[in-house]
């Protein structure tokens, strides 16, 4: 057994056999031991973005620290069966990573996993394309993630590509950058796991943070993938702010029928990291698993699921 495999079975052992509040009050406590401007940095960033839950140590709030805990503990066996789905060390390293700075907040391992070669989504030695590439970009904001695509695979190497955007100032960017290529058709529409109307939530930090809800103002059609795009798709990548499972629920047929490439962020929420690949899975078990890491060392956000085709 190689040093990462024993440092993950070592963490595993750890919270099977810890009790909730055990892992709750040591976590707490090793919050305490990192430097008090790490501390605020951490609370302030739970306060502007609401994915996590709340962290103020001052006042009593743990619910961040709650809901890891139930995660460990509630999903042991989720976090195994990933990581012995997952097939190279770089994102199993990954995944034990992101396990460490959740429970004692190890910044050494996350930041050691941190990408520099690649792009977003585009490892070269994993996601292979070619010019009959169909994609769909979930969450295109300005069009940065094609524009990726456009320079890491070549202009002429897709055949169509689809993208979605909810927000109105960032979609005419989107329009703007990407409108000289050809096959290029941007939506603005969300995208989930039903037709409906939602309502878009505006982030008070940045535009790429909206998000969906039941109810508001500023309405928003709501499609899926499998009613909005009837051609067989190559490629999908989504990066919606929590809506991630709705929307791959919105792409099941074309999972099921067209097994195309997956490039998801997983990292809105602490159930994300093991939920989306085993939903995948469900619907179809002909993929390989791979984590990447495009974030930062404090705590791990960027963190894309790559599950691509298995190679007969």
């Amino acid at each position: 057994m190689n040093k990462i495999d024993r440092e993950f079975h070592h963490f595993i052992d750890i919270f099977k056999n810890s009790t909730r509040e055990q892992l709750l009050f040591q976590m707490k406590e090793n919050f305490k031991l990192i430097p008090e401007e790490t501390q605020k940095s951490i609370e302030d960033y739970f306060r502007k973005f609401s994915y996590w839950g709340k962290l103020d140590i001052q006042n009593g709030e743990f619910e961040e620290l709650e809901i890891k805990a139930d995660s460990f503990k509630e999903h042991l066996d989720d976090y195994v069966w990933l990581y012995d789905r997952l097939k190279d060390y770089r994102s199993k390293k990954l995944l034990l990573a992101i396990m460490c700075n959740w429970y004692q907040y190890d910044f050494r391992i996350l930041d050691e996993t941190i990408e520099k070669m690649y792009p977003d989504y585009f490892d070269l030695d994993i996601v292979k394309c070619s010019n009959d590439e169909v994609i769909v970009d979930l969450g295109a904001y300005i069009g940065d993630t094609i524009m990726a695509y456009l320079d890491m695979y070549g202009e002429d190497n897709y055949k169509k590509i689809y993208c979605y955007e909810i927000t109105d100032e960032v979609f005419e960017f989107l329009k703007s950058n990407l409108g000289k290529y050809s096959n290029i058709e941007c939506y603005k529409k969300a995208v989930g796991d039903r037709n409906e109307t939602l309502f878009i939530n505006e982030s008070n930090v940045d535009a790429s943070a909206n998000t969906l809800s039941d109810n508001g103002s500023n309405e928003i059609q709501t499609v899926t993938i499998d009613e909005d795009i009837k051609e067989p798709i190559t490629l999908i990548k989504m990066d919606i702010e929590g809506y991630e499972q709705k929307a791959l629920l919105g792409c099941e047929r074309h999972i099921k029928e067209e097994h195309p490439k997956l490039l998801i962020s997983v990292y809105h929420n602490h159930e994300d990291i093991w939920k989306i690949p085993r939903m995948i899975d469900k619907m179809n078990s002909d993929y390989d698993f791979y984590l990447r890491n495009h974030g930062g060392p404090i705590f791990p956000t960027e963190i894309t699921l790559l599950a691509i085709p298995k190679t007969k």
